[in-house]
């Protein structure tokens, strides 16, 4: 399975020369942990997290209707193909410690977000399915037979 089955699709994006301020406002009203920066084509720049908020701001004392998020986003955060095998994707969050990427199409152009739990929701799955079919056919389950 690609990362493109199970990506969100429905992306919350911010503007370089926003407040920081106004980027948590919306992470807040949207329940979201990240928003991403877009260039003019749409190939994403930047990202600004949760984490970010907590660490760049907050823990350094920063304030946050001064501070632009150009000043704290993570730049050209590491992306990853819609075409890209699963177990990839997840192998390249365990090397860089991500728990988003950004998801492009061919031309670079972004077209979803991957989280970590996007990738733990299809493996709750892929395993409760194969509980089922375990359980099914088990010698007790087939002892009537």
């Amino acid at each position: 399975m690609t990362v493109g089955r199970i990506c969100s699709r429905e992306v919350d994006l911010v503007d370089t020369d926003e407040s920081v301020q106004v980027a948590a406002e919306r992470m807040n009203s949207r329940n979201v942990g990240t928003l991403i920066v877009l260039d003019e084509e749409k190939h994403p720049i930047g990202m600004i997290t949760d984490r970010d908020l907590a660490l760049r701001i907050v823990g350094k004392a920063r304030d946050p209707i001064e501070t632009l998020v150009s000043e704290i986003m993570t730049r050209f955060p590491d992306n990853i193909s819609e075409e890209t095998p699963i177990e990839i994707a997840l192998s390249k969050m365990r090397a860089g410690g991500f728990r988003r990427l950004p998801v492009v199409d061919e031309e670079g152009k972004l077209i979803g977000v991957l989280t970590l739990d996007d990738i733990l929701e299809l493996l709750s799955t892929e395993f409760t399915e194969i509980g089922r079919l375990i359980k099914k056919e088990s010698p007790t389950s087939l002892a009537g037979y």
